[in-house]
């Protein structure tokens, strides 16, 4: 086993945020699909199963085969091809042995099954690696081609992919990360009462990371399969959750308005990959007019044996499919594989994420009303205190448009790249016209909050959309997260989602020009987050820094996927590991990232019943660059500036006035004063209208000063 390689995969099976535990299996490889790779005429395939048991060197077979020609001699041509090598390549006169029974082929059915042990002459345990065993998502298949004597015609051919049964492509993965999701959810929610609450940011982070992670194999390139079944993991991200009802479903649905593309099926998408890719790599034996990109695996997992046997069950009832250079059921590359992979038609991508949107937004809608209702409750049967719940009575509005908003923004990206895709396949008029309502819907919802806030900033100054709570507690979710002189830098996240579909749907036919757009509006996000550093806090610039320096090094590596520049399958396989790895760190500093703002140390940390209130409403707001949190609308604000402002001496000084006061002035006096300081004294009358020394000629009355949001851009600017 190679060294690198077997580095390589360590970090791989260690780092992918599996949640199950690794135990100890048999070494084995099996089929995991079958077609024909030629119109059948001579031999007529309805099952071909094989398992290879690599402890034992035994072999299971379960095989289903008639012949319908008479009097056909032919010899049989056995290829294997393990990442575009071919290590075994023989051909075998089918005269020459057992005893001439198979020349001419017989007529007859052949059903059979049995498990064997291989002849130690034949070594086969030597000729194999053992890598073969380990590797996620194994690119391999085998090839038997009957050629008829004398002629050459091809009278049968026959491929079977392999697999040793890891992957990945893992549900416990999948359940993690939405476990995770789900988790920074309800903090957010917690959280949201205060509109420059870090939580819901980061919760935005997370999910726009699942959506570049699920996105990034939607490409027309040549994904090593690792790397694609690395991707499947966050489809959900993007509203892609297969469900067989809904399929059924959404075939019927289509089929009734006009629909007539390729229903869903059970089956593999892996059986219908255009042979020049991944996992088969032969440039020589099928090829296709249109681009093409990778495959998705066969999401096996880690299975026992009889989880192995149980799946090639479900593969033989699908039946035995040709695919062909010629054949319609050849699948595209980008959306078509990707979607195919975990069962999802390629028709019905967009319909799945609509209906997921759709489900998402019931539930929104229900616990805004559940909400309501409880305000109704509290008021009703005087639950709390009365200033609270008048408090929360008029804050709920806003709270309901901000989370409208935010489930806008995490809508935005798939409904908008399977809206636009939708419309390329000019099939069911009813999912045209629903995926213009979908994109109307978000791209409507968040353009009219962002064309608020670009015209509150263009009427009034820039610090007025963070002064004013109408405005940053209902459209906070676009600007609040950054600094006053940079509140627009949202308008750069919302391009890059509309690029980034245009990109993935209309330059579908070359995937060299998609990488090279991706890498443009890639390096465009990363030097503008260098150079303006939008955020509040360094913290905040590092972490979207590091964030955009991944996106970039994970889009530039894809290049070795650009299927014109036929780079071998091992380093794309190695490329795809790292990319996965990359990914999958950046899942983790993201979420420790939440884990350290969301206000969990107060479940440890001890302190006074003031000091405790004080720690848990900074954990709710971020902080500045020197420590001081910005402003909870829900109290009032402090209007005296965080600068040295210089004071007349003479007011620090003790006044003696001309005439001494009257004696209950004195006393007074005494009450007000402090033991250890003058401020704060009651000064004589004549103090009143000494010009130096009014307050209305003070500079703190000066609305910009008086704005928290304008001195810490101040402080930042200090700083930098």
């Amino acid at each position: 086993m190679s060294p690198g390689l077997a580095w390589l995969r360590a970090i791989a099976l260690t780092t992918l945020l599996t949640a199950s535990v690794s135990y100890a299996r048999d070494e084995i490889l099996f089929t995991s699909s079958v077609t024909y790779c030629d119109p059948p005429e001579t031999l007529l395939v309805q099952q071909f199963d094989m398992v290879y048991f690599n402890k034992n060197e035994s072999v299971f077979f379960n095989i289903s085969a008639s012949s319908v020609e008479e009097n056909v001699n032919v010899t049989a041509n056995l290829l294997l091809n393990v990442y575009g090598l071919t290590p075994v390549n023989v051909t075998i006169d089918l005269c020459d042995i057992l005893g001439g029974a198979l020349c001419p082929l017989p007529q007859y059915n052949f059903v059979g099954s049995d498990t064997l042990s291989l002849p130690s002459s034949l070594n086969v345990a030597d000729k194999i690696p053992g890598i073969a065993f380990k590797v996620p998502d194994l690119e391999g298949y085998a090839q038997l081609s009957l050629l008829e004597v004398g002629t050459g015609d091809l009278k049968a051919c026959v491929q079977a992919t392999l697999s040793n049964g890891w992957s990945t492509h893992q549900p416990a993965v999948t359940w993690s990360t939405a476990g995770v999701a789900i988790a920074a959810l309800i903090s957010a929610v917690w959280q949201s009462l205060s509109p420059t609450a870090l939580a819901p940011c980061r919760f935005l982070d997370l999910l726009y990371l699942y959506q570049t992670i699920a996105s990034s194999a939607l490409l027309d390139l040549n994904y090593p399969s690792v790397y694609r079944a690395f991707a499947l993991n966050f489809a959900w991200a993007i509203g892609l959750v297969p469900s067989s009802s809904e399929q059924n479903t959404i075939d019927h649905m289509r089929y009734i308005t006009g629909g007539r593309m390729a229903n869903s099926t059970s089956g593999s998408a892996i059986a219908f990959v255009n042979r020049k890719l991944s996992p088969y790599n032969d440039q020589s034996l099928i090829s296709t007019n249109t681009a093409s990109s990778g495959f998705s695996p066969l999401n096996l997992g880690r299975r026992s044996s009889s989880g192995i046997f149980e799946q090639i069950k479900i593969l033989s009832t699908e039946g035995v499919a040709t695919v062909t250079s010629s054949s319609s059921n050849v699948l595209d590359a980008g959306v078509p594989i990707y979607t195919n992979s975990i069962h999802i038609a390629t028709a019905n991508a967009f319909m799945t994420v609509f209906f997921a949107a759709l489900i998402l937004t019931a539930i929104a809608l229900a616990v805004f009303g559940l909400g309501y209702v409880g305000l109704l409750a509290m008021h009703r049967f005087r639950l709390g205190r009365a200033e609270r719940r008048v408090e929360l009575k008029a804050l709920y509005s806003s709270l309901v448009r901000v989370w409208s908003l935010r489930l806008g923004l995490l809508f935005l990206y798939p409904i908008v790249v399977f809206a636009f895709y939708q419309w390329t396949l000019k099939d069911s008029w009813l999912s045209i016209l629903l995926s213009v309502i979908a994109f109307l819907a978000v791209a409507c919802g968040t353009g009219y909050s962002a064309f608020i806030v670009m015209r509150t900033a263009h009427q009034s100054k820039a610090y007025a959309l963070y002064s004013r709570p109408a405005i940053i507690s209902s459209h906070g979710p676009l600007y609040a997260q950054y600094r006053t002189a940079r509140y627009f830098f949202f308008l750069i996240s919302l391009a890059c989602v509309y690029l980034k579909a245009i990109f993935i749907v209309f330059a579908k036919a070359s995937g060299l020009a998609q990488i090279i757009l991706f890498l443009t509006v890639e390096v465009g996000v990363m030097t503008s987050v260098f150079v303006l550093r939008p955020h509040r806090t360094r913290g905040a610039d590092v972490l979207a820094s590091y964030l955009a320096i991944v996106r970039l090094v994970c889009t530039g590596l894809m290049i070795a996927f650009v299927e014109r520049l036929a780079v071998d399958a091992i380093p794309r396989v190695a490329i795809g590991i790292v990319m996965a790895v990359i990914y999958s760190v950046a899942v983790i500093v993201v979420v420790i990232n939440f884990v350290l703002h969301c206000g969990i140390q107060q479940l440890w940390t001890k302190q006074d019943t003031s000091q405790h209130e004080g720690s848990a409403n900074d954990a709710m707001v971020e902080k500045d660059d020197r420590g001081s949190s910005f402003p909870d609308l829900l109290r009032p604000k402090n209007a005296t500036p965080e600068q040295n402002i210089p004071l007349d001496p003479e007011i620090n000084e003790p006044h003696t006035p001309l005439t001494p006061p009257s004696a209950e002035g004195e006393q007074n006096v005494n009450k007000r004063d402090s033991a250890s300081t003058n401020f704060g004294n009651l000064l004589p009358r004549r103090w009143s209208f000494t010009p130096l020394s009014s307050p209305a000629d003070s500079h703190l009355s000066h609305p910009s000063l008086s704005s928290p949001y304008h001195t810490q851009d101040a402080t930042r600017h200090q700083h930098t």
